[in-house]
């Protein structure tokens, strides 16, 4: 009998990016590099020919999805003899600080919306559902910012509650960076979008299930596919750090900035710290919530040097 306790048991199909490219087939190109350079976040290197090896392959595994999803929910109204507004299709987009999931959502938003049927495409990130700093500071949560228990997840919740069952005109309140803070009073409508994608750390943790079996959803039970953008720590560190050394010479240095200070004193003492956030932190978060959550994804998309995607990993049906 075949050892198993030896064997390589996964639920994912590993693809190199060259392999992963092959599978892009006849799916054209419909972004310009001009539109790439808007798209990509601060520090983000990507190029073009990532987009064809990683992307547009992922575009047309995504349309398969869509379509089989629209089909589904046909037959299951046709069964139940009801007519309700369409389902959106849901893409949650998971991973650390700093390992570009602002830049993925952008870029996946993009061509998704320029497929032949121009579906309407809308991204929501997770930050908009944080507790007010105020709130933060009131229950002493400031330095468990982005952590679970620092988001509003019963809001967050009905949102995509409200999505997922076809409503008009569902808002999704806002957040600034420039502030780091919700803006109070500020929001954007989503209207029946064909497809959503929300993008947030811990968009795929479950928590602890109750005992009693009653019913408690999760941000993760609206989704329809799910995506894990993944990296190792002393790489993910680094461009905490480089993103960080960035903003103090760019956004920092306007003194409406929340992190204005920074651009004020010396680099050392700013970089120790940036250091210091990472550390006792971003880094806690990873390894007790995001990370965890790595094996509940559809498709993992595994970073290496310079951002460079080498391995995708998706998840067998």
């Amino acid at each position: 009998m075949e050892n198993t306790a030896k064997r390589q048991l996964s639920p994912y199909r590993a693809f190199t990016n060259e392999e992963w490219a092959t599978l892009r087939a006849d799916t054209p190109m419909t972004l310009t590099s001009a539109e790439l350079d808007q798209i990509k976040s601060l520090n983000d290197p990507i190029q073009m020919d990532e987009v064809e090896e990683i992307y547009l392959p992922l575009s047309r595994l995504l349309s398969y999805y869509v379509e089989f999803a629209k089909g589904l929910n046909i037959a299951t109204q046709q069964f139940l003899g009801t007519d309700e507004p369409k389902t959106p299709f849901i893409i949650g987009i998971a991973g650390s600080v700093s390992v570009g999931k602002s830049t993925t959502s952008r870029l996946l938003q993009t061509l998704l919306s320029r497929w032949p049927a121009s579906p309407k495409v809308d991204l929501v990130t997770t930050d908009g559902f944080l507790l007010p700093n105020a709130a933060l500071e009131a229950e002493g949560l400031m330095r468990r910012k982005g952590f679970p228990e620092s988001f509003d997840r019963t809001a967050l919740i009905e949102f995509l509650t409200d999505i997922k069952a076809g409503k008009r005109n569902v808002k999704a309140p806002l957040y600034s960076h420039f502030y780091y803070d919700v803006m109070p009073d500020q929001s954007v409508t989503i209207d029946q979008p064909d497809i959503l994608i929300l993008e947030g750390l811990n968009v795929l943790q479950t928590g602890i299930l109750p005992k009693d079996g009653k019913e408690i959803p999760f941000v993760s039970d609206f989704f329809d596919f799910s995506i894990y953008i993944d990296a190792d720590e002393d790489r993910l560190h680094r461009w905490y750090m480089q993103r960080f050394k960035r903003l103090r010479e760019t956004a920092f240095r306007d003194p409406g900035s929340y992190f204005h200070r920074y651009s004020m004193i010396e680099e050392d003492e700013a970089l120790h710290i940036a250091d210091d956030l990472w550390t006792s932190i971003n880094l806690v978060n990873l390894r007790e919530n995001i990370f965890p959550t790595r094996p509940r994804a559809d498709l993992v998309l595994r970073k290496e040097e310079g951002h460079k995607i080498k391995t995708v990993m998706l998840r067998k049906l």
